[in-house]
């Protein structure tokens, strides 16, 4: 299935600057395996040593969270958006 992922800035420096890439497979974690063949390294800021989603990493397919869902087995259907989104803290 070809989706569509949105990446923040902050993970633009792997996507040559690209807001947006394509990238292939049926399942979030296909997914994320077909980011790193295109663009190395944007796994291991979106994944943990033990190959899960990072804890301050939000997900989501279609605007459903996929902690919510399947996790990285969430279905990725063909023409899907797919939104990283980095957990933002701060405030006094």
């Amino acid at each position: 299935m070809s989706v569509k992922v949105r990446i923040p800035t902050i993970l633009r420096t792997y996507t040559g600057g690209q807001a947006e890439v394509p990238a292939e497979g049926s399942t979030l974690s296909q997914v994320i395996a077909s980011l790193e063949e295109n663009h190395p390294g944007i796994a291991a800021r979106v994944l943990d040593d033990q190959g899960k989603l990072r804890r301050f990493v939000n997900v989501y397919v279609n605007d459903d969270d996929v902690r919510f869902e399947g996790g990285l087995e969430t279905a990725t259907p063909d023409g899907a958006g797919i939104s990283i989104i980095p957990a933002v803290a701060g405030g006094c």
